[in-house]
């Protein structure tokens, strides 16, 4: 990824957007064949392109693409003088940065590809591991931790199709000349570059490329920095002391405290935290270049010079680094059981709600009914049993019989979806 944004990779995409715009040119006549005949004997060299000589030119013209073509035509002769007809300085920077931002991409969508293969296969591993589901950080009702991971799976999915609807926006080729009205350069010209780049056509460009596809490819970036938190963060919860149901893997030697020998933090996925609060930091001024002035200003070139390689490589790492605390994950189930049992079965509350509404309990009284011996147990610290309560309550007992009241606190009633739930997410 770091690769992508190396200046001697950028000056090469440069070359070649030039090389392939002389060689249309000349097969239309505008210029004479052998100006890119000699590009192209040049470059056959593989040349290596010397980044300080074309800073050292730079520093005079206080132009970066006039320098590097001054430094190309020292190369190459006079022939190179062909090069960048009817061309402006947005056509190279703005084709290039398109060509990038779909290589860096391609990097991405390989590593959520990686991502998901570790999701899906703990998923599966955990299918049927039984672990209480939360809301407002309370006990709410049972789950099992393989659905947790296909919720994650889902999402990520989704920040996959996202991310490929955003590559598909973002690369697009303008070489369109000075305000885009292709009046010293043929359109034919931007059509051709854009073939041999692996590009879209630009339908209509000022002097730039409209950066609201710039903003929705950093936004796409942003989603998938949360999708990567969110996930960081169930870790981070589940690994707490008092919880202790996952936790990232110690690897022998590790230490996790300078003051406490005990201590084995959920670092990996605190770091993830921090890291998707950057990539997201990219969002707000890829918005803002939006708005530019007429047919163009240069007030977006300072930011994405930023934004580009910091948000690209950062998620690059976080998604690496999440895949490996996912497939590494150690997962402790005889924990997750104690857990669910943790609170005298207060977990089976709704089901003891909805069978005394359908054996003609008003709602209003069932609720009363339930919640009055589930608060015995709450403030019992789950001590008391919320069954033998409910058992033993008389104005429930009118309504159910202790058989059906039992028959409520049976933990695989909450799994008979799950089937459904992997084969909608897996499609198995």
């Amino acid at each position: 990824m770091t690769a992508i944004w190396e200046p001697e990779a950028r000056y090469r995409i440069w070359f070649e957007i030039e090389a392939h715009a002389t060689q249309k040119l000349g097969d239309l006549g505008v210029v004479p064949a052998s100006g890119a005949k000699a590009l192209w004997d040049w470059w056959a060299t593989n040349p290596t392109i010397d980044v300080a000589a074309i800073d050292a030119i730079e520093a005079v013209t206080k132009h970066d693409v006039i320098a590097f073509l001054d430094w190309v035509a020292q190369q190459v002769g006079p022939e190179a003088r062909f090069m960048h007809q009817g061309m402006t300085s947005s056509d190279v920077l703005d084709t290039t940065l398109a060509v990038q931002l779909a290589r860096a991409s391609d990097i991405l969508l390989a590593d959520i590809d990686a991502l998901l293969a570790a999701i899906k296969r703990r998923a599966m591993e955990h299918k049927y591991t039984p672990t209480i589901g939360r809301s407002h950080g309370i006990h709410a009702e049972p789950t099992t931790f393989g659905k947790k991971l296909a919720e994650a799976f889902a999402e990520f999915t989704r920040c996959r199709a996202r991310l490929v609807a955003a590559r598909a926006e973002i690369a697009t080729c303008a070489i369109s000349g000075a305000v885009g009205t292709f009046a010293n350069i043929d359109p034919t010209v931007e059509e051709y570059v854009a073939d041999q780049l692996g590009l879209a056509v630009e339908p209509v460009s000022t002097q730039v490329i409209p950066r609201d596809r710039h903003a929705m490819f950093f936004a796409t970036l942003g989603v998938i920095a949360s999708s990567i938190e969110r996930l960081a963060i169930e870790v981070r919860h589940l690994q707490r002391t008092e919880v202790l149901e996952a936790e990232e893997y110690f690897s022998p030697g590790q230490k996790g405290s300078s003051a406490m020998p005990h201590k084995r933090n959920p670092v990996l996925t605190e770091n993830l935290t921090g890291l998707a609060r950057m990539v997201r930091s990219a969002v707000t001024p890829a918005l803002e270049n939006v708005a530019l002035w007429h047919e163009r200003d240069i007030s977006h070139s300072s930011v994405e010079r930023f934004i580009g390689p910091d948000a690209t490589i950062t998620l690059d790492f976080a998604l690496a680094r999440l895949t490996s605390v996912v497939d590494k994950l150690v997962v402790y189930p005889e924990r997750m059981q104690k857990n669910l049992d943790r609170m005298g079965g207060l977990v089976h509350s709704q089901r003891v709600l909805l069978a005394l509404t359908q054996a003609g309990v008003t709602r209003d009284e069932a609720y009363r009914l339930v919640q009055r011996n589930a608060m015995k147990v709450w403030e019992s610290d789950g001590q008391l049993s919320l069954l033998e309560l409910l058992k033993a309550d008389p104005d429930v007992t009118k309504a159910l019989t202790p058989q059906q009241i039992e028959d409520k606190f049976n933990l695989d009633y909450h799994f008979k979806a799950v089937d459904t739930i992997f084969a909608r997410v897996f499609g198995e």
